[in-house]
């Protein structure tokens, strides 16, 4: 319904069903996020609490939750406004609209990725796990952005190398294995999840 009454109104429009796609739509950068407090498999606290630092538009929760701590929690993980159901959908366009209007944060281009607890952020060249950064060397991180920019595809040294490295580097190619075993450690500090598997006699891949 939401989404056809904006697409009336000319908006274009991103949906989600759940709080973990709602983690992938945000990395279009939207210029606004309505958001439902209730989802299934994160809520929207939780969604909000994640993509704030991240995704600099406004934030609005709708939600039948009408209690105060509620309203304190919402806004305490970086919500802009807080719509109560059943509300109208002139109302909500023209809080949309005002909110629009108001957006005076900084317009930057940035990138990012949200894959499980992992968040990359491309812009500020760092890992987030739940929140907690973790700070790569220039060269790891540069082998995270090749491979989790093309997620499922397999690399094998010489070309990891050839990409971070460059063509003219003086060097061996088998430093990107010392290199993959770095990152790995800092991130087994933070979860048990395995993001770079090694394709055994072919070379490396960011798993989906």
């Amino acid at each position: 319904m939401l989404r056809s009454f904006f697409e009336s109104r000319g908006y274009i429009v991103l949906t989600a069903a759940n709080g973990a796609d709602t983690l992938k739509q945000a990395e279009r950068q939207p210029d606004l996020i309505l958001l439902d407090i209730n989802m299934p498999r994160m809520d929207g606290l939780e969604v909000c609490r994640r993509i704030r630092d991240h995704v600099s538009c406004p934030i609005l929760f709708l939600t039948a939750r009408i209690e105060d701590t509620d309203k304190v929690k919402g806004f305490a993980v970086g919500g802009d406004d807080y719509i109560v159901k059943p509300f109208s959908l002139i109302e909500l366009e023209a809080r949309v609209r005002a909110h629009l209007r108001r957006e005076t944060r900084h317009s930057f281009e940035t990138q990012i990725k949200f894959s499980g607890e992992l968040t990359i952020d491309y812009s500020e060249r760092c890992l987030f796990f739940s929140g907690r950064r973790l700070g790569l060397a220039k060269k790891e991180f540069d082998i995270v952005e090749l491979l989790s920019q093309n997620p499922g595809q397999v690399f094998d040294k010489e070309r990891i190398y050839e990409r971070v490295w460059g063509y003219d580097s003086e060097g061996d190619s088998n430093v990107v294995a010392e290199h993959i075993r770095r990152i790995r450690t800092k991130i087994a500090a933070y979860t048990d999840q395995t993001y770079i598997e090694t394709v055994w006699g072919c070379g490396y891949k960011w798993i989906k």
